[in-house]
């Protein structure tokens, strides 16, 4: 595992709010109608620094660099539809190793988001590995699908949250969950469902500097990046 691993993560975290406040920058200096919040979310490349961080950990496992994309090429086929776009791919000799997903979610609304945050993840999950299963990409060892989340770290996020039950109770987990424990809940299960082979889930405050934690032990970032050194050596090893 890299050295400065944990000192990487917390510039990488910052570096995806500088970049936000950047590209929100533009748009207000350019005139741009949806220079407010939004302004942030259009620019792309946010997650640029831990796309990289996770690179040089794949890289340090013995993976060329040639065979790893975050910019481009990014499309795997799927099963439900034609194609879908990942932030990071590992294609080795025709064999898909890797697919990661880096997501995030800013205030002020956390609502609506969080259901179609769910959704998204549960549904790229079921398309890809169904897709996998139909031999899209080939009859090589499963890949490692990983699931990266950036929450903002805000008073919002920890409140409790009521639920509709016109008919039925929801799960008691959900029972008073804050958006912050519903985003755990939701990472923990991708991971035990086996939608994903591994999740992290950070919280981070706009603060300069930012401030990092994560919910539980299990989603934090030293062990999704290990998740994924592990299985890159295991593809190396096996080709020795």
């Amino acid at each position: 595992m890299l050295n400065d691993l944990d000192e990487r993560f917390q510039l990488a975290v910052q570096s995806f709010w500088d970049t936000r406040d950047r590209q929100q920058q533009r748009q207000i200096d350019a005139g741009r109608a949806d220079a407010g919040t939004r302004g942030a979310v259009t620019g792309g490349t946010q997650m640029g620094a831990l796309e990289e961080l996770l690179t040089d950990v794949l890289i340090d496992a013995g993976i060329d660099r040639s065979h790893v994309r975050a910019r481009t090429s990014l499309e795997l086929p799927g099963y439900y539809r034609p194609e879908k776009k990942w932030d990071l791919l590992v294609v080795v000799d025709g064999q898909l190793l890797v697919a990661v997903e880096f997501k995030s979610q800013v205030g002020p609304s956390f609502g609506n988001n969080f259901n179609n945050r769910t959704e998204e993840a549960i549904g790229n999950a079921e398309d890809v590995w169904t897709a996998y299963r139909e031999g899209r990409f080939g009859k090589h060892q499963a890949p490692f699908l990983g699931y990266f989340f950036l929450l903002e770290d805000c008073a919002k996020v920890h409140a409790p949250v009521s639920n509709s039950e016109p008919y039925f109770n929801v799960d008691p987990v959900f029972k008073g969950a804050s958006y912050a424990k519903r985003y755990e809940v939701l990472c923990e299960r991708l991971v035990l469902e086996r939608k994903y082979t591994s999740a992290c889930l950070t919280l981070g405050t706009k603060d300069t500097p930012t401030k990092t934690m994560f919910p539980a032990a299990t989603l934090n970032f030293r062990q999704f990046a290990a998740s994924a050194e592990a299985h890159a050596q295991s593809f190396i090893n096996g080709r020795s």
